[in-house]
């Protein structure tokens, strides 16, 4: 077998991808150009206007701030409604907000605060300090937080001198590093961590309160979050948390001094289930609440109220309310009612409304004119009509202040208006796209489709000539040229037009030089258009087609199940047609035996007919019970998420508790027993090898330490209190045993993979004349009848061939073989099984218990694909004799579709809401120091269905020989040609081994690449469309991000599949050292 150039092969094709990939997601989600610069004191007003004295040693409105965050506060938290007699766990439980405001309106007021997708925590904080918008792809950097370097509050109020006190989310410590007077971080990644957090900080913000070591108090709470994501909001825990909240917030009020301006506020809400980090308004909608023991608001009525104060507001209303400048980049208009409507800036209290605009209107143009000279992104019709309105408003204010007249109402008007366009100018213009970054990522991605059917096609011809060394060379020259041309000309080398230009090189290489084989006609291989047009692939070409359409991409669980029964269904009906699903005796019986078509028994095309019809029930069995497993988007309406995905600790009913972990663990433990079903069925764990003690002690071990692990987390938090401590370090060992053991038989799977077991009844004996060569017998099965149905005549037809004497005189006096060899017909196949049943476990071990059922369906339906593969190439032998082991395109098809359809059937959606960080503490409940751990748990558990799809993929190779009836495929003439050798006839053809194991690889990575290719079209065509960052984009991500998950796994099978090669080879040599070939 042709390892290497097989792997050169799919690496160099996985490459491709992954390069067009980079190239257009470079293109499309653009990081938004920091301005780093910062306000000063003489940028708050104009030169010439009549101000005495620095704005900055101006006595401010308030000497100090405290600013109470309390993580994921949604507006509908905050309202009160004295006549709900039965409110629910999140209603009515923050009554101090509403006595404060309607008692105290000149005091107090209550907004709802609405933030700027993506509402994830690092995001909003980014928002809400600096007043800038932020980016699509900062959602990636929400648990890697980097510095903030653009100007911002937190900043400007240290370069005033202020002493900022902060305690809370230790996000903050890693945005703003040295930038505290002191702090007190605690750990914010642990969702499952309600009280540490909110504790720390009540332990310290009351003593803090009370001294005189500050000026601004920051104190961010993280309980109500994450009782959301591991709760949801409707649960006693929540109301907990928020009574917490409103006694925290009167004792805080109590201690407030006039000079004292409160700040209550959520970053973001929540949806229904506890998730954020979307643009829907459960999701944006969050709290502002304002209060000041002196008069802060006009009298109600006197003015227009907001109804909504978007988030960037707030920053250019705090900093001119504490006397410091507005940070430099914020685009956030200053909220009117904080600010009197007349007043003096001399004064000692405050600015009036139309100074504190002005402010804010020279300081948002300060920054558009920096910004535009920077970036070159802004339309220029659009810039010109701002810098126009500018000068207009700068003309009048200053006429005004030279009059002594107050500005009028209607210049408020247009200084509101004018920050308001700036605001929705820089929304789209932040936006834009690199639209030739766009084009070379889909020009190297669709090349890499083209240039991958081809390589499923020429797959032979491709390995017996070696047509990589060009495009390899080619690649590394052109990349080298790019980067050489850039560092001469910019002076700096961008890496990402490097490896595009050196994909775009290689592959056009690639593809000349398998036209000019064409050409010199060196190939009898056929390659044509026309090879497209088989009903499986059209069905992958109605997907791909089907994701420009939002409605599609919203319901896709459903529609991938229906393309799913639909391509089952196609298969029997394609036979059925051709007349070889039902058995029917030859047309011509007088015909002499040799010049009658080949055809199998009667018998065993009844067999194939009816397993092959089960696999179609047992496959719409499995898709209809997988439908109960599916979460719900949020355009979704009224659609409700199956109750198994909530984990068993937030089940309130018991009875139901333990209906869900009986059926967990009944599924968790069928699991294994199918799998070590199929091993003994098939003889594989008769051997002493360290595979064997993995299938037979570390798998059941590993399932034992889940079930105890899903008993010790489904306990209450309010039961067994006396054995708090002991639950504890339960939820840490368990899961983490499960992880060893299940580490720890990977790793010997891969150190020693073979499965057989050789019984020798007599001392194997070298070439020689006087002792005749052994006959040799690999049987599948322990018991006599398994071993008579699975019978292999030749333990490996090569190496009797390779020996000079054979014949029948090498049996013994009884009949029997020198050797048995047990397990030998399904020595490729058993180590895959293997390599899934661990990989499940583990897998498993990070979704909630109910998805034990969803896991099982998986297994179920895997081998109802496999079962319906293996029927329908035995059937369809009646019209093709090919000794050639090619798979369909029908099964890899369905296979595909099977890895999307479980990826919704797990709970998994393609929303960033939807992300189940709760992955991240199995067995890390303290939670973790780095962040590659949890990410990759999190990746593990979000892409389970395409890891365990990708890695099994072999399996469809290897399935129609593990079942194959005598007579389906063609070997050598003579007598053997009948013989039943399952995966040893792999061996018999090594060039074709490599060759079908080539091609099966790269039809499943041209499936799964169309499905990107497609992603990254709708993205760019419907990039202006209204749903494009809510619904286009987060699909974009994920089918990427599959896809590089799904081709490294598809990489390990492959991989497995040679070391198996490698150590069935040595086993032959160890026999036959003299004659192994």
């Amino acid at each position: 077998m042709k390892s290497l150039p097989v792997l050169a092969l799919l690496l160099w094709i996985c490459s491709l991808f992954y390069m067009g990939i980079l190239l257009f997601v470079g293109g499309f989600l653009l990081v938004r150009l920091e301005v780093n610069r910062t306000s000063t004191c003489a940028d708050v007003l104009p030169p010439g206007a009549d101000v005495k004295g620095d704005f900055c040693l101006k006595e401010p409105r308030f000497r100090r701030a405290v600013v109470l965050i309390i993580d994921a506060l949604k507006a509908d938290f905050t309202r009160y409604d004295p006549g709900n007699t039965s409110p629910r766990a999140f209603e009515n439980k923050l009554p101090i907000l509403d006595e404060m405001a309607s008692s105290r309106p000149s005091q107090a007021r209550l907004y709802t605060f609405r933030a700027d997708p993506p509402t994830t925590t690092m995001q909003r904080i980014k928002g809400f300090t600096t007043g800038s918008l932020p980016t699509f792809i900062d959602v990636g950097n929400n648990f890697a937080s980097s510095a903030v370097l653009e100007d911002n509050l937190v900043h400007q109020l240290g370069q005033a001198g202020k002493r900022v006190v902060f305690m809370g989310d230790d996000t903050w410590v890693s945005l703003f590093p040295r930038k505290f007077h002191r702090s007190l971080p605690f750990p914010s990644f642990n969702v499952k961590d309600l009280h540490t957090v909110d504790n720390g900080i009540l332990q310290n913000i009351f003593p803090t309160m009370e001294g005189d070591d500050w000026d601004v108090l920051i104190a961010h709470f993280l309980g109500v979050d994450h009782c959301g994501h591991r709760f949801g909001p409707d649960h006693p825990a929540m109301a907990e948390k928020l009574t917490q909240m409103d006694e925290v917030i009167r004792s805080v009020i109590k201690r407030l001094q006039n000079d004292t301006l409160l700040v209550v506020m959520g970053d973001h809400g929540m949806t229904d289930t506890g998730d954020h980090g979307g643009e829907s308004q459960k999701e944006t909608d969050a709290a502002l609440f304002l209060y000041s023991g002196s008069p802060l608001f006009p009298t109600p009525g006197s003015q227009m109220e907001p109804e909504v104060v978007p988030q960037t507001d707030l920053v250019p209303t705090l900093a001119l309310l504490l006397g410091v400048p507005i940070p430099y980049s914020s685009v956030g208009q200053v909220l009117l009612p904080l600010f009197p409507l007349n007043s003096s800036l001399g004064a000692s209290m405050s600015l009036s409304q139309a100074e504190a605009l002005w402010i804010n209107v020279k300081q948002v143009n300060r920054f558009l004119e920096t910004y535009s000279n920077m970036a070159k992104d802004i339309p220029a019709d659009g810039l010109s009509q701002l810098q126009s309105h500018f000068t207009q408003l700068s003309s009048q204010y200053l006429s005004s202040v030279s009059e002594g007249a107050p500005p009028s109402a209607e210049l408020t008007a247009s200084m509101q208006a004018y920050l308001n366009s700036v605001r929705e100018t820089c929304r789209a213009s932040w936006a834009r796209f690199n639209p030739l970054k766009m084009a070379a990522g889909l020009l190297v991605l669709g090349l890499a489709c083209v240039a991958c059917f081809v390589l499923t096609e020429l797959s032979l011809m491709v390995l017996q000539g070696s047509v990589l060394k060009a495009p390899l060379l080619s690649g590394l020259l052109a990349g080298a040229a790019v980067a050489a041309c850039q560092l001469f000309t910019l002076g700096f080398v961008e890496v990402s037009w490097c490896f595009g230009a050196g994909a775009l090189m290689s592959e056009v290489a690639f593809l000349w030089r398998i036209r000019r084989a064409f050409t010199r006609g060196s190939s009898s291989a056929r390659l044509s258009v026309w090879l497209l047009l088989n009903p499986p692939l059209l069905v992958l070409f109605l997907r791909c087609a089907s994701l420009l359409s939002d409605s599609y991409v919203i319901s896709e669980g459903r529609v991938v199940t229906f393309l799913l029964f639909t391509l089952g269904l196609y298969i029997p009906l394609r036979l059925n047609w051709d007349g070889l699903l039902v058995p029917s005796p030859p047309s011509d019986t007088q015909k002499p035996p040799g010049l009658l078509p080949p055809a199998l028994p009667l018998s065993t095309v009844r067999r194939e007919s009816t397993a092959l019809l089960v696999s179609v029930a047992i496959l719409v069995g499995c898709l209809y019970l997988s439908l109960s497993f599916h979460s719900c988007r949020e355009e979704q309406g009224s659609c409700q998420p199956s109750a198994f995905l909530t984990p068993l600790s937030r089940v309130q009913d018991s009875r139901v508790r333990n209906l869900h972990y009986i059926l967990s663990v009944a599924s968790l433990f069928a699991w294994a027993f199918l799998l070590h079903r199929w091993l003994r069925h098939y003889g594989n764990l008769n051997c002493t090898s360290v595979a064997v003690f993995t299938a037979r002690c570390l798998l059941p071990l590993a399932s034992i330490c889940m079930g105890l692990h899903w008993a010790v987390s489904a306990t209450p938090g309010d039961s067994f209190r006396n054995l708090a401590e002991l639950i504890s370090l339960a939820q840490v060992v368990l899961p983490r045993i499960t992880f060893g053991l299940l580490g720890l038989g990977l790793l010997l799977l891969w150190l020693d993979p073979l499965t057989v077991f050789l019984k020798m009844r007599a001392p194997l004996n070298s070439r020689g004349t006087s002792v005749p060569p052994p006959k040799y017998r690999a049987s599948t099965g322990v018991s006599p009848q398994a071993e008579l149905h699975h019978l292999i005549p030749q333990l490996y037809q090569r190496i009797r061939q390779s020996l000079e004497d054979g014949g029948s005189e090498g049996d013994e006096a009884d009949g029997r073989p020198a050797v048995e060899a047990y397990g030998l017909g399904t020595v490729y196949s058993a180590p895959l099984v293997l390599l899934c049943g661990l990989l499940g476990l583990g897998l498993l071990l990070l979704h909630a218990e109910g998805m034990a059922i969803a896991f099982l369906l998986m297994l179920l339906q895997a081998a109802a694909v496999l079962h319906l593969h293996s029927s329908s190439s035995t059937l369809s032998s009646l019209q093709s004799h090919s000794s050639v082991f090619s798979v369909p395109w029908a099964p890899v098809v369905l296979w595909s579709l099977a890895a999307s359809q479980f990826f919704h059937a797990t709970g998994h959606l393609p929303t960033f809401p939807s992300i189940q960080w709760g992955a991240a503490f199995v067995g890390f409940p303290q939670g973790h120091s780095g962040t590659v751990l949890p990410a990759s748990l999190v990746t593990l558990n979000t892409f389970a269905s395409h890891i365990m799809f990708a890695v099994g993929c072999p399996l469809l190779l290897f399935w129609p020989l593990v079942h194959e009836a005598r007579g389906t495929r063609t070997g050598r003439s003579g007598e053997d040609g009948d013989d039943v050798v399952m995966e040893m006839r792999l061996r018999e053809n090594p060039q074709q081994f490599s060759s079908a194991l080539l091609q099966l690889a790269a039809r499943y990575l041209f499936i799964t690449g169309a499905q990107v290719l497609a992603s990254v079209c709708a993205a760019a065509i419907l990039r202006r469309h209204l749903m494009v960052w809510k619904v286009f984009a987060p699909k974009l991500m994920f089918e990427a991000s599959g896809f590089i998950v799904s081709s490294v796994f598809l990489l390990v099978g492959v991989t497995l599949v040679m070391r198996v090669d490698v150590a069935v080879a040595r086993l032959f040599q160890k026999l036959l050292p003299e004659n192994s070939r």
